[in-house]
């Protein structure tokens, strides 16, 4: 026999497909390699008195009809969630008293239909569906290392209990999270199904049954020939993956009698006929042209274009705090300036605000005072000209810091401006104050009992501020 070429990746691979995951079909073909039965027994051609006819040590049929020889080689087309007995499940089930569930007595009714119709159509393959035991177990005792003796973590024993498969049986305790948004005494129950994102899964495993002929049935000779899972996105998961041109996979069998068998797996769904491509494309085009049409009404009519050639500045800003003045009761008055030329804004649009009047609170040294006062605004500017030197100047923010006594009356606490920054995202603008003040006595008096002092007429002065020298009192703008 020539030397097999062996697939020894059996690693999983992942599809991803839109169709029905009920028109899966595989094909299975499971072969022994090294087998017992290496003699072709013939009949002697002429008997003597010291020859003795070989065909005495010829293999005899089986009960159901099957020869040894048959069961060399088998190949069994197996499609999604499809229920193949094993010959363990068969001698079980067939015994009433060890059916315990509803789902083994169907079993049950299944393998007497079958055995009593003789279409049994497989020997040593067969599956376990999403509903078997076997599946639940499996998932449980996996292992996440390879150690021969490995000690579970508190995540994996935590994890163990956390079951993928046919969420739709989940307690109505799952559902409390829909109409509570805080579970103050939450159960291990909800923790389980909670903590992790749990997308529905559902398992098969395509098994083959590789003890000697005439002991099948035995748990400890069954395999595992593949495994499929398929998730509620349409992701499937095979491992390992179809044969297709890679050769076929091995096994080799433990025990006394070591033997290889090998097998194949082949994906033989049917394809879709171009006419049901066709209507297919035409669903899915009109499926996504009322769903267009949908977040078109969400969006509306009167969504406004930006004007080609121009950009559009949209600020979002909070007057948040100042400290560091002389006086309490502070309160904020600010306005942008836009420069002069391509800059423009709605008509609609308030460039200017007035806080509201703010007592100051003692924060180490200082006094503060909070505002919290939001404030938005927007402009445009129409780029004629795309040369470098044309780049714009940019909007400025101006403030006016002022208090207010018990008599109503104010006095300015500080003058200060910014640039707006030029790029996108959340800044935080440390706005640097300082006033006019006349020298003398007379003045301070004046302006403790009187109130009112020197004043900007133009505030668009505060950056040119001349021999004014900034003070140390700030204004914190985000």
């Amino acid at each position: 026999m020539a030397a097999a070429v062996w697939n020894t990746d059996t690693g999983e691979a992942v599809y991803r497909s839109r169709d029905p995951v009920r028109n899966l079909r595989l094909r299975v073909h499971l072969q022994r390699i090294t087998s017992s039965n290496f003699l072709h027994y013939q009949p002697a051609a002429q008997r003597g008195n010291d020859l003795i006819d070989l065909a005495t040590f010829r293999p005899h049929p089986t009960a159901s009809g099957h020869r040894p020889d048959e069961e060399e080689e088998e190949e069994v087309l197996i499609g999604w969630q499809e229920k193949l007995f094993s010959q363990f499940e068969v001698d079980l089930y067939q015994n009433e008293a060890a059916c315990q569930s509803p789902l083994d007595h169907q079993y049950r009714q299944e393998i007497l239909k079958l055995e009593d119709s003789g279409r049994r159509r497989n020997r040593r393959i067969f599956t376990y569906t999403d509903s078997d035991r076997y599946t639940n177990l499996e998932e449980h005792c996996q292992k996440m290392t390879t150690a021969t003796r490995e000690v579970p973590s508190f995540l994996v024993e935590r994890m163990a209990n956390v079951r993928r498969r046919r969420q739709d049986r989940r307690g109505m305790e799952g559902g409390i999270l829909k109409s509570r948004i805080v579970t103050w005494e939450p159960s291990e129950e909800f923790i389980r199904n909670n903590h992790v994102i749990n997308t529905p899964l559902q398992t098969m495993y395509i098994m083959a049954d590789l003890g000697p002929y005439g002991k099948l049935g035995y748990k400890n000779c069954e395999h595992v020939l593949c495994t499929l899972k398929v998730d509620s996105n349409g992701v499937i998961t095979v491992k390992p993956d179809f044969t297709g041109l890679k050769g076929p996979y091995r096994i080799e069998t433990e025990g006394e009698k070591q033997e290889l068998w090998k097998y194949t797996i082949d994906n033989v769904s049917s394809l879709a006929q171009p006419e049901e491509e066709e209507r297919e494309q035409r669903v899915f085009k009109d499926l996504y042209g009322r769903h267009k049409e949908y977040l078109s009404s969400l969006v509306g009519t009167d969504f406004e274009m930006t004007v080609p050639g121009a950009f559009r500045l949209f600020v979002n800003g909070e007057v948040v705090s100042a400290q560091g003045y002389e006086y309490d009761n502070l309160y904020v008055h600010f306005f942008v300036e836009l420069p002069a030329g391509n800059w423009s804004s709605p008509e609609f649009q308030q460039l200017s605000g007035i806080t509201q009047t703010c007592a100051t609170k003692s924060l180490g040294m200082d006094k503060v005072a909070y505002f919290s006062y939001p404030f938005t605004f927007e402009a445009s500017f129409l780029h004629e000209d795309e040369s470098a030197e044309a780049l714009p100047e940019w909007p400025v923010l101006y403030c006016e810091v002022l208090s207010l006594d018990f008599w109503q009356r104010y006095r300015v606490e500080g003058y200060g401006a910014a640039v707006l920054p030029a790029t996108p995202g959340s800044h935080t603008l440390t706005v640097s104050t300082w006033r006019p003040v006349e020298l003398g006595t007379v003045a301070e008096l004046r302006r403790f009992f009187l109130g009112g002092s020197l004043e900007l007429e133009d505030l668009s002065y505060v950056r040119i501020p001349g021999t004014f020298k900034a003070g140390s009192p700030g204004l914190a703008l985000r």
